[in-house]
């Protein structure tokens, strides 16, 4: 497996200048919040930005695994909306897919999925052809968009992971993969090997986190050994992401590192690397 951390556990909008000690902790990429790295990404990440990000992860001698938190601080986006912020939401991503590709990531990781007021089976429905317009584009990006599991709190359409498997079976396209999280999983009740087995061959990203995006080792709820156990079983060796929050006030690098050397130890030791 290969480890990367989100660049959420950073300061907001200034931590390019930190990304050359990610790799002494033993990082090999970071993950991008667009709305943590760019002040107003709905307006356009323009070209210049996007290269001084992709220079300063590559002079740190990392790779990108990919952005999640797409619609992070657009309040009015969404996959079941009105006309007009559909069409936003679709540009919206449609955009992001293509900075992933430009920044040599990709996966792109959905979460908080509200279906308002919309009956389960007519949610799916919307989803679908929202889909349909949708992964052609990402298709042409040769990038790949998962819904992660979120548990009840923060969604309540494709909250489980047995949801996100069935709708990635339904629209079967390659441009629509298979995400899963160690605080969804832990919230929806699926850790047992029964949920990994079914993805086996067809994970595309994996994110080591805590409920709220705590540190890592902080919710005895989440067995993180047990959950290694079930990667290394299913022979996955992509990527297993750290996420969790900035802590407030520095720089964030030493509760980064504490987070790194927790899940190092649970999830890499030498036969997974």
């Amino acid at each position: 497996m290969k480890l990367s951390a989100s660049n959420l556990a950073l300061p907001a909008f200034d931590h390019l200048h930190l990304l050359p000690r990610l790799r002494d902790m033993g990082l090999q990429g970071i993950e991008i919040v667009p709305s943590h790295s760019w002040a107003d990404p709905w307006r356009g990440i323009s070209g210049a930005q996007v290269d001084e990000l992709r220079h300063a992860v590559q002079q740190a001698g990392l790779a990108v695994a990919g952005l999640h938190g797409l619609l992070w601080g657009q309040p009015g986006m969404g996959l079941f909306t009105d006309f007009s912020n559909r069409k936003a939401t679709l540009d919206h991503l449609i955009h992001l897919s293509a900075v992933c590709r430009d920044l040599g990531g990709r996966t792109l990781v959905l979460d908080g999925r509200w279906r308002q007021d919309l009956p389960d089976r007519a949610a799916w429905q919307h989803c679908r052809l929202f889909l349909e317009e949708l992964l052609p584009h990402l298709e042409t990006h040769g990038t790949v968009l998962c819904f992660a599991p979120i548990g009840a709190s923060r969604g309540d359409f494709c909250a489980s992971a047995k949801e996100c498997y069935l709708m990635v079976n339904a629209v079967d396209h390659p441009s629509f993969g298979l995400h899963l999280s160690a605080a969804g999983l832990a919230a929806t009740g699926e850790m047992g090997h029964a949920t990994f087995a079914a993805v086996r061959g067809r994970l595309e990203h994996f994110h080591a986190d805590e409920p709220d995006f705590a540190a890592p080792g902080s919710d005895p709820s989440v067995d993180h050994a047990d959950l290694r156990r079930h990667l290394a079983a299913i022979s996955y060796f992509g990527w297993v992401s750290v996420v969790q929050r900035h802590a407030g006030g520095a720089d964030g690098l030493a509760e980064l590192a504490q987070g790194v050397d927790f899940v190092t130890r649970r999830y890499l030791p030498i036969d997974t690397r």
